[in-house]
C-alpha cells in the first residue's frame, strides 16, 4: 500500500498505464510541461515526450475530435477537457460518434477513449467552472460515466477505464484532490470493474446514497450520527453508467431508510432515478420512499459565502438523516 491523495493516485494510474501500453497518450492544455492546472499530469511530459503527453490549443473541440479519431485507428486516447463545464461544447462529438460508433458500425468500431475532467464546484470557481451536470451523460448509451470519490477509487477506476473498449467519462472533484490521503493497492493491476457499488461504511439504521465528492462528505456525517446513536450505511456509486441498484437495495432491505446525496440538482437528476427505482422495487418494505438531496437549482455563486451556503455538507446531511428519521424533536 502506498499513502496519497486523489491527484497523486490519478497520475499514478496514468503513468503505469502508459508504460504497459504505448497505445496510451493523453491530450489537452496546459498538461504538457505545465503539468496540468491540477498537477495530474506532472512527469509525464518528461518521461514519455510530447508524441504521448500533447498540449493543444484551446479547443475543446480539437482534443475530443483528435482523441476519437485516433481511438478509431487503435491508439486509447486520455483527453483532458479542464472543466466538466466544458463537455457541453463536445457533447455532439461524444453522443453522436463516441458513443454510437460501435453500434452504427455494428461492432467493427471501437473507441477505448477516456474523456478526464472535473469540477471545480467547492474552490470559488463561478457558475461557469463548478458544473455537475451527469444526467445528460447517464442518459447517453455507449458512454461509461465513472466517478472518483477516494485515492483508491480514483486509481481502480481510471485503471479500468484505460483498459476499457467502450468511451468512459471519468469525473473528479478538484475540491477533494489534496483533501486527504490514504492506502492505495501497490499491485499494477488493482482495478474497480465498472458497475459494481461500495458499501463504504457499514451501518443499520440509514443508508446515505452517493458518488463523487458527497461520499467524502457522507462519511463525515456518518461519523457525527454515530456519536447520536444513529448509525448509518453509506455507499460510494463508483460508476453511474453502468449502474449497480442491487447492492444499496441490499442496504435499503437491511436499514428500511435510504437517502441519495449529490452535488448535481436534482430536476431530472441521477440521484432521483435512484431513489425512483429503489422505491419501484422495495415500496412495500421501506417506512418511507428514498428521498434526496441536493444543491437549491440555481448557478452556483461566485461568492465564498454563497457558495457555502449552495453546497451539501456534513450538517445538511445529519438534518435529512434526522428529517427522515424522526429524530429533530
Amino acid at each position: 500500500m502506498v499513502m496519497m491523495n486523489i491527484a497523486q493516485a490519478i497520475n499514478r494510474a496514468l503513468d503505469e498505464e502508459m508504460e504497459r501500453d504505448p497505445n496510451i497518450f493523453l491530450i489537452g492544455e496546459d498538461i504538457g510541461e505545465h503539468g496540468g492546472v491540477h498537477g495530474i499530469t506532472k512527469g509525464l511530459y518528461e518521461k514519455y515526450g510530447s508524441k504521448r503527453v500533447i498540449d493543444s490549443p484551446i479547443s475543446e473541440i480539437a482534443i475530443v475530435g483528435t482523441a476519437i479519431g485516433a481511438a478509431m485507428n487503435g491508439l486509447r486516447p486520455v483527453a483532458e477537457i479542464m472543466y466538466m463545464d466544458f463537455l457541453n461544447l463536445v457533447m455532439e462529438q461524444l453522443v453522436n460518434h463516441a458513443a454510437q460508433a460501435k453500434f452504427m458500425s455494428a461492432g467493427k468500431l471501437k473507441v477505448p477513449l477516456v474523456v478526464m475532467t472535473q469540477t471545480s464546484l467547492g474552490r470559488q470557481h463561478g457558475p461557469q467552472h463548478s458544473q455537475f451536470f451527469l444526467s445528460q451523460l447517464v442518459n447517453t448509451p455507449g458512454l461509461n460515466v465513472a466517478l472518483s470519490s477516494t485515492p483508491k477509487t480514483a486509481y481502480g477506476l481510471m485503471k479500468q477505464a484505460l483498459r476499457e473498449n467502450n468511451p468512459t467519462i471519468y469525473i473528479s472533484s478538484a475540491w477533494e484532490y489534496f483533501r486527504f490521503k490514504e492506502d492505495v493497492p501497490e499491485n499494477r493491476d488493482f482495478i474497480i470493474p465498472f458497475g459494481k457499488a461500495e458499501v463504504v461504511k457499514e451501518g443499520n439504521d440509514i443508508t446515505i446514497i452517493s458518488y463523487s465528492r458527497t461520499v467524502y462528505v457522507s462519511l463525515i456525517a456518518a461519523e457525527k450520527l454515530k456519536s447520536e446513536g444513529i448509525n448509518a450505511e453509506v455507499i460510494d456509486m463508483r460508476t453511474l453508467s453502468p449502474i449497480d441498484l442491487e447492492t444499496p437495495k441490499n442496504s435499503l432491505n437491511k436499514t428500511l431508510n435510504g437517502i441519495v446525496v449529490s452535488d448535481e440538482h436534482e430536476n431530472a437528476s441521477v440521484s432521483s432515478f435512484i431513489a425512483q427505482k429503489l422505491n419501484e422495487r422495495l415500496f412495500d418494505k421501506l417506512n418511507k420512499p428514498v428521498t434526496t438531496l441536493n444543491p437549491p437549482f440555481t448557478f452556483t455563486p461566485s461568492s465564498p459565502q454563497l457558495e457555502k451556503a449552495y453546497m451539501i455538507d456534513e450538517n445538511k446531511i445529519i438534518a435529512k438523516v434526522k428529517e427522515v428519521l424522526n429524530k429533530n424533536a
